[in-house]
């Protein structure tokens, strides 16, 4: 099944009301590669200010997939993030934060899978030190490598269709493409871009960096993306518990509305009621 046909086929009837229309419900059910997720919601586990409050925001993101770091994580730790994840049922991503070639990426992946016993890895190869912008010919050399190796790869990347295609080419089985640098909070710079790699790529495309607030969430969600990552958004907000709320209600509205399908824009107005039966302007 296409991704277009798949979307066509999520909405459910739930109910009929009085004036016998239908209210609709839309199934946010989504699989990437062999994992299978109630949420399109990709939760970030760095940066929380105790594992209370990590905890929380978890529980209210709705997520079930946390991206971990192996650097940050020690699973044989007692009260680790990796025991609270998985006492919270959620799926772990480990990631290759920190990496800067595709070598360094592939043995932080052979290591977070023998730690972890996944063979899932979100592949980051970072180009600039500064701007944390990735490396996308590290990157894709990385993925190569990761996908013939066994590794089910969520590859982030820049904004470019054409870098997405040739990870999508490679084997990964999402591409991440970012909205703006990591930690940035600057939303969605580029629009056309993202909903262009949405609209021609097959594999899952989860927005990944960038994300400030619950509005740039539904935005990505409204421009075709399958889902999102939040990390900074939500570590670093004021009430991280409530921005993770925020988020997760994002998702599920801007999911929501693309799958509605919006009006096209329009310049000039438009009334949006029809001039048909009105009696002033027949009137003799």
């Amino acid at each position: 099944m296409s991704r277009s046909e798949h979307r066509h086929a999520t909405q459910v009837p739930v109910g009929r009301l009085e004036s016998a229309e239908y209210d609709w419900e839309v199934d946010e059910d989504i699989a990437i590669g062999s994992v299978r997720a109630s949420s399109r919601l990709v939760v970030g586990t760095g940066g929380f200010r105790s594992m209370d409050v990590l905890e929380q925001s978890l529980s209210a993101s709705g997520s079930s997939i946390a991206t971990v770091a192996l650097r940050r994580v020690d699973p044989s730790v007692k009260g680790s993030i990796y025991e609270l994840l998985m006492g919270l049922g959620f799926t772990l991503l480990p990631n290759t934060a920190g990496c800067y070639s595709a070598n360094e990426a592939v043995k932080v992946a052979e290591l977070a899978r023998e730690a972890f016993e996944t063979n899932l890895v979100k592949l980051e190869v970072i180009g600039d030190d500064v701007t944390l912008l990735p490396d996308t010919t590290e990157t894709l050399r990385g993925a190569q490598e990761l996908v013939r190796r066994g590794f089910e790869v969520w590859a982030y990347t820049s904004d470019d269709l054409i870098v997405a295609q040739r990870l999508e080419q490679a084997g990964c089985v999402a591409v991440m493409p970012l909205g703006s640098p990591i930690g940035s909070g600057l939303g969605i710079r580029n629009p056309h871009a993202i909903s262009l790699i949405a609209s021609r790529l097959e594999v899952p495309v989860l927005l990944d960096a960038g994300i400030g607030t619950a509005s740039d969430a539904a935005l990505a969600m409204e421009l075709g993306c399958d889902g999102v990552l939040a990390a900074s958004a939500i570590n670093r907000a004021l009430d991280p518990v409530l921005m993770a709320s925020a988020i997760r209600d994002a998702v599920r509205a801007g999911y929501a509305a693309h799958e509605a399908g919006r009006i096209p824009p329009r310049l000039h107005a438009e009334a949006s009621s029809s001039s048909l039966g009105r009696p002033d302007l027949f009137a003799e």
